[in-house]
């Protein structure tokens, strides 16, 4: 079966793809860096190189393919440095899901695409009400703090072209925080960083609840969803949700780093505004169930305990016996 994969070169697709050809897929890999090709042609894929926002060139890229599945895995955020922009930040990320969205599925219905699997994201965006972990079937969020707004509508308009899209099997896939190679929770990351030179604080109670998944467990869950599942939502998520409270402590205890400080709410408003107020109190995390039962999908690290233990060791952050999940 042939597979075109936009995104190849992300953080994601970098674990997506040799999956794909582990499974004996053939693969076109959509890349916007002409540099890239190189690694990908290598790896086994068929490389090609288009930019996202360019609806010429990605029809062009599908048309010529011929897949019948186009897996959509662009996104253009660089690295997560300041809540208080977050909608800045994810400017492109949100025309990729606005605009990119559009190109590819216009091109993937012109190639006589089968199947589309979007990426997609579920934790923040969700109400932020009640105890019970959100499942595909509760609703977003109807207030986010302000500078959320660009994103979340972002999202919403992913998922609704994807779905609603004629002629298409649409897959939307929930997402949840990445963490692993190439991620802000690598050993190099942003988050890691932040938290080894401990500028990441734990504000008011620390009591919002963060969802995670491995980017090896995010690929497999998207292998899983070419030949199954229903053209729906999935969230994937690993099987433990946890709060602020409990998984940065406890990722600084791996680093070998000092714990993190607790700030006031009103302290942390300051530093971080609304939004980073809100992911650290009040966001609420995301069931996996629904991806379990009808995709047959498990995780491989079943708790981000196992999964930041295996890549963020102490020793590993020094740089000895380190081993790559």
């Amino acid at each position: 079966m042939k597979i075109f994969v936009a995104g190849a070169s992300g953080a994601l697709g970098r674990r997506l793809v040799p999956q794909l050809l582990a499974s004996d897929y053939e693969v076109t890999a959509m890349t916007r860096s002409p540099d890239k090709t190189d690694a990908l042609r290598a790896a086994g894929t068929v490389p090609v190189v288009a930019d996202g926002l360019d609806r010429e060139a990605v029809l062009q890229a599908v048309m010529r393919a011929k897949p019948e599945v186009v897996i959509h895995q662009m996104t253009g955020l660089t690295g997560m440095t300041n809540f208080k922009k977050f909608d800045d930040e994810f400017a492109l990320t949100n025309r990729l899901r606005t605009e990119g969205t559009d190109h590819l599925l216009e091109a993937a219905r012109a190639a006589g695409v089968r199947r589309f699997i979007a990426q997609s994201y579920g934790n923040w965006n969700y109400e932020r009400t009640g105890s019970a972990l959100k499942t595909e079937e509760e609703p977003f969020d109807p207030n986010p703090p302000a500078n959320q707004r660009r994103s979340l509508e972002a999202i919403r308009y992913l998922e609704s072209a994807v779905l609603g899209a004629p002629d298409l099997e649409g897959i939307a896939l929930r997402y949840a925080n990445f963490y692993g190679p190439g991620t802000g929770f690598d050993v190099d990351g942003e988050i890691v960083t932040l938290v080894r030179n401990r500028r990441l604080p734990i504000v008011g109670n620390g009591g919002g609840v963060w969802s995670f998944i491995h980017v090896d467990d995010a690929a497999a869950a998207t292998v899983a969803a070419i030949e199954r599942g229903a053209p729906v939502l999935y969230n994937i998520v690993d099987d433990e949700p946890a709060r602020v409270s409990v998984w940065l402590p406890e990722l600084a205890r791996l680093l070998g780093a000092k714990p993190p400080w607790r700030v006031p709410v009103w302290l942390g408003r300051l530093a971080a505004g609304e939004v980073g107020v809100s992911m650290m109190t009040r966001i609420r995390g995301t069931s996996n169930a629904k991806a379990r039962g009808e995709l047959g999908w498990r995780p491989r690290y079943p708790s981000w305990r196992e999964g930041f233990a295996s890549g963020l060791s102490h020793r590993d952050v020094l740089g000895r016996d380190r081993v790559r999940a």
